[in-house]
């Protein structure tokens, strides 16, 4: 005899829900979408050609892309550690180094320039970094990687938390049951299981920093052949009136963002949706 199966009934309040939800998300992506097509309609192929034969913009783009490398290597070495210990350890001030990490997430992009220019100026701490180490970031190519890495990092740190909260903790603890140290349950078990996460973060970070502009703006400028990334390079463009080179340059790096959020959504996607 067969059981009758409980099915969800579905009146006309359920289906208007339903579509007022859908119509929502329609929306939002047919105005993101038509953002996207005017700008490609708006560039011309000597736009086109004028990003592609500057040497100024090819320095550009080198200059974006070695330098957001860097800034996510560094990154990814402060997330492995600090995302370990932020999930797996309870220590004094726990909440409040939480809670340090997400800042450079949420408060002004300009603040985090703004800050670093202080910070490095002749009366402030920073001075004895340039003065007796002989580094200089302040204009210099060296600090849009630092730029970058206040501005970005926190990016690559929650998301290795987040991957390593999502490792079961008793997989670990059977591993050190078997005569693992803690190193090699973490080595072994535990960054294996957390790697995807750990990899969406850094190309998300990767992507923020390409793409950085407000903070490069005040600490380093935007001196051409120099301190000038693809960001700056459209505000250059702009201000003196080329919009449709602007906007050619700005379409490289909305695609680049959309290898960067498919690349996340395919290696690691679900580890960043609590971020």
């Amino acid at each position: 005899m067969k059981m009758a199966v409980n099915t969800p009934v579905r009146g006309w309040r359920d289906r208007v829900f339903s579509a007022a939800a859908f119509f929502f998300v329609s929306v939002f992506i047919i105005f993101v979408l038509a953002l996207i097509v005017t700008d490609v309609f708006y560039v011309d192929k000597k736009a086109v050609v004028t990003v592609l034969a500057s040497k100024f913009i090819r320095h550009a783009l080198w200059m974006s892309i070695w330098t957001s490398c860097a800034t996510t290597s560094i990154a990814l070495l402060f997330a492995v550690p600090m995302g370990y210990s932020l999930s797996r350890f309870r220590f004094p001030g726990h909440f409040l180094a939480d809670a340090i990490v997400d800042l450079p997430i949420v408060f002004p992009p300009l603040v985090a320039g703004l800050t670093l220019l202080v910070f490095f100026c002749k009366t402030s701490p920073g001075r004895w970094i340039q003065e007796d180490l002989g580094i200089e970031f302040v204009f210099q190519p060296k600090g849009i990687v630092l730029c970058q890495f206040v501005a970005a990092a926190s990016f690559a740190i929650r998301s290795a938390k987040t991957a390593f909260d999502d490792v079961d903790r008793r997989y670990e603890n059977v591993a050190l049951t078997l005569g693992c140290t803690q190193w090699g349950s973490f080595y072994r078990v535990c960054l294996p299981l957390a790697k995807n996460g750990i990899i969406a973060g850094g190309i998300l970070t990767w992507a923020r920093a390409f793409g950085l502009f407000g903070p490069l703006m005040i600490f380093v400028g935007s001196f051409r052949g120099r301190t000038e990334v693809l960001s700056t390079t459209i505000f250059l463009e702009q201000s003196v009136g080329n919009l449709e080179v602007a906007l050619a340059i700005a379409l490289l790096l909305i695609f680049v963002a959309l290898i960067a959020v498919t690349c996340i959504r395919l290696i690691g996607g679900s580890a960043l949706v609590r971020l």
